[in-house]
């Protein structure tokens, strides 16, 4: 049976600490079933998959063309809108902070967990997460749909991760976005010159599909659908109802279809259960439940968990991790799109012409829409809303004991990005558009609701928030460095100043099998087209919109530097992707701080730019790259001539906000100090790493793991080796006034 290793000492250091700040009340929540009378509000926590806050008209922007979002907007109303959140620019890394309230630079979760990083990079079972904290007082914690922060892939908990993060049940998948989108209908398309269905159904004949046809299900069930008022695309109907279309023919045809192996995008997708005994059930692809759309059996699933919670009066927090907006872009059902949305059966799911463009950002509307739907489906039938008679959400806080928390993990990925804000610079950058996300925090404990909160907040202070609404104080019974801030203050009381003084984000490359990164991918949705080494297959790149130059592809780079020496772009020219990102900002000023390869005298070049930067609605001040109040000469995303190097030419305000800036920059990159032999996380190297590790060597063969110090893939003796080479090491003196009662 996988046993969870969050390492004795993690368990005994929470429970000690927690019992002493809460006294009676700990023992009396302890345990799960009964509620205690003095338990905090349950908590419903939602998470919106890349949506930034360009997305939000809620929040003042959305555009010429913002999505329909009336129940995130319902909820907003009776809460508090943060319109200053900065998340990291990737979503790994912000699902983890949301967990365990820790930069980057800590947990080496930098980026996008993609199926080659190894373990260390993936949410150690040494953290104290969330779950771990809220069971301390009674409290029962499941998630719903998207994890994305670790396995199945290099971890040895493997489809158990979620379980290994404290998780008492978890229901969704695994991976960091839907699959690929089915190009080839079950495999009936994909031979040479076949056709090319690129939004995974079979359109209408007038798009080149087809009126009428077979829609085959897993069950061996079949049934002819013909083009009419119930069924305007016959090929999407069938897709919506879990089968597989066959153009043209009848149900008496026999045809192959892979109905066992062929995942499609929101469609047909790896759906697996994590039990609090940590039993996992995985589904195969032909079950009915895996060939729903995502974000529906997300939404069911999660109303059912909580419904049965509350008769069992047992005190939660649900997470329900909506996969919505995140690529590939592909129509949501029908059913879940407001009556005046028009067909968008007819628009291509990928492609980089203008007018492809256009229908993706057609399709990330929708898509919001969709999921904007399934929010209040959820609110309602967990009792927490009602629908008023014209259908909108009728939601009062004081009527429930629950707190609704709503959050974009980063900003949106490029071709959804609405103006004013900056699709070149958007997800995976550091740059507003690409960390700038939309918060509200609704419920009971919220004093003058429909209010908005200037002041900055880090994603990292919601780790803090959820103690907060249970009476934990994170920062007495974690003993890792936290890098949360209080946020229950802004709630409470509405003149509430400014807490955090600093913001900061960060991405990077995570760590990958012997280090190497993986191949290039040349994205193309911006102008010039971006070359990134961030995905793990050609087919994830060609559906991110990009050329792929790994293995299998006819012409292949080791890096990209390779790409863009071999002069390919020279005519549109070549953007990489800086191998490091940090920003930090204030109320008024903003230092960007990137590296980026040196292609043609190798090494790294490192480059900063410093902007003043505003949250004003409508027309927010964007850091565009041109609007750099100063930069370092070179930097390649400045393009105008004689910009000012940084400090000199800025005015005695702007220099200090400058200098401040960067030193706090300096402080956090630098706070994290090197253990080599330390793998549970406390900054010793000591006897309690030898016995986690040699449990690691032999746990599921001994493969990747948080012990795996040389990043070979294997926990085997040469691991064992760092730790007895640096046995005794004490990294970090200054900070473990809390270590000494981690042992019993």
């Amino acid at each position: 049976m996988v046993r969870r290793i969050l390492s004795t000492w993690v368990l005994l250091v929470c429970s000690t600490l927690l019992a002493h700040a809460l006294g009676p009340r700990a023992a009396a929540t302890s345990g799960h079933g009964v509620r205690a009378a003095n338990a905090g509000p349950n908590i419903l926590f939602i998470i919106m998959d890349d949506v930034g806050i360009d997305q939000m008209k809620i929040f003042g922007y959305g555009g010429a063309t913002p999505p329909a979002t009336p129940n995130i907007d319902s909820i907003a109303h009776a809460g508090v809108r943060f319109r200053n959140t900065w998340a990291m620019p990737e979503c790994s890394p912000s699902r983890a902070i949301f967990f365990e309230g820790r930069y980057p630079l800590r947990t080496n979760i930098y980026g996008a967990i993609l199926s080659d990083d190894l373990a260390n990079s993936q949410l150690s079972p040494y953290e104290v997460t969330t779950p771990d904290l809220l069971k301390t007082v009674g409290y029962t914690s499941a998630l719903f749909g998207k994890f994305h922060l670790g396995g199945p892939d290099n971890n040895p908990y493997g489809m158990a991760t979620p379980h290994a993060a404290g998780f008492d049940y978890f229901d969704g998948f695994l991976e960091g976005a839907p699959y690929p989108i089915d190009t080839s209908i079950g495999g009936q398309f994909s031979g040479p010159g076949s056709n090319f269905y690129s939004c995974g159904f079979v359109p209408n004949s007038d798009q080149g599909g087809a009126d009428t046809g077979a829609c085959h299900f897993a069950n061996n069930a079949c049934t002819v659908i013909r083009r009419d008022k119930t069924h305007p695309t016959p090929g999407r109907s069938c897709l919506e109802s879990g089968g597989l279309f066959v153009p043209n023919k009848g149900c008496d045809v026999a045809v192959d279809l892979d109905f066992a192996n062929q995942t499609n995008a929101y469609y047909v997708w790896k759906r697996v259960i994590n039990y609090p005994s940590g039993r996992v059930y995985s589904y195969k692809l032909t079950d009915p439940s895996a060939r729903t759309y995502v974000s529906e059996v997300t939404a069911q699933s999660a109303v059912d968990w909580i419904n049965q919670q509350n008769a069992n009066h047992q005190p939660w927090m649900a997470t329900v991790s909506f996969a919505n907006i995140h690529s590939p872009y592909q129509q949501p059902p029908s059913r879940l799109l407001p009556a005046w949305e028009k067909d968008a059966s007819g628009l291509q799911c990928t492609g980089n012409e203008p007018k492809n463009k256009l229908a993706l950002r057609v399709l990330s509307n929708q898509m919001l829409e969709a999921m904007d739907k399934e929010i209040g489906r959820v609110m309602v039938e967990t009792g927490l809303a009602t629908y008023n008679p014209d259908g909108s959400l009728n939601y009062n806080p004081a009527n429930s004991n629950t707190m609704v928390v709503i959050i974009g993990d980063n900003g949106t990925y490029a071709p959804g990005v609405k103006f004013p804000f900056d699709p070149n610079l958007a997800k995976a950058w550091v740059y507003q558009t690409g960390v700038w996300v939309p918060l509200i925090v609704a419920g009971p404990l919220v004093v003058s609701p429909d209010r908005e909160v200037d002041a900055m907040v880090n994603i990292a202070d919601l780790f803090q928030l959820w103690g907060e609404f249970v009476g934990i104080d994170v920062h007495q019974v974690v003993s890792h460095t936290i890098d949360s801030v209080s946020m229950l203050p802004y709630l409470t009381n509405p003149q509430q100043e400014q807490i955090r003084q600093v913001n900061f984000t960060q991405t990077q490359s995570n760590i990958h099998l012997n280090d190497k990164a993986p191949p290039p991918c040349v994205v193309q949705l911006s102008s010039p087209p971006t070359c990134a080494q961030l995905f793990s297959n050609q087919q994830i790149c060609n559906f991110e919109g990009g050329t792929w130059y790994g293995p299998p592809a006819q012409l292949q780079f080791e890096d990209c530097c390779a790409v863009k020496n071999s002069g390919i772009y020279d005519s549109t020219g070549l953007a990489l992707l800086p191998d490091t990102q940090m920003a930090t900002r204030n109320s008024s000023y903003k230092l960007v701080q990137t590296t980026y390869p040196n292609c043609t005298k190798g090494g790294d070049d490192s480059f900063t730019e410093f902007y003043k930067i505003n949250e004003r609605p409508g027309l927010p001040r964007i850091d565009f790259p041109n609007r750099a109040l100063c930069a370092t000469p070179g930097d390649p995303l400045i393009t105008v001539l004689g910009k000012q190097d940084c400090p000199r030419g800025l005015n005695p305000e702007q220099r200090s906000n400058f200098n401040t800036l960067q030193s706090e920059m300096t402080s956090i990159a630098t706070s994290q100090p090197p253990c080599p032999g330390d793998g549970n996380e406390d900054l010793l190297v000591n006897d309690l790493d030898l016995t986690d590790w040699e449990f690691f060597s032999t746990f599921h063969g001994g493969g990747s793991s948080w012990y795996d110090f040389n990043h070979d893939g294997f926990t085997n003796t040469t691991d064992g080796e760092v730790i007895q080479a640096n046995l005794g090491r004490n990294c970090n003196p200054q900070s473990h006034s809390k270590a000494q009662v981690r042992k019993p």
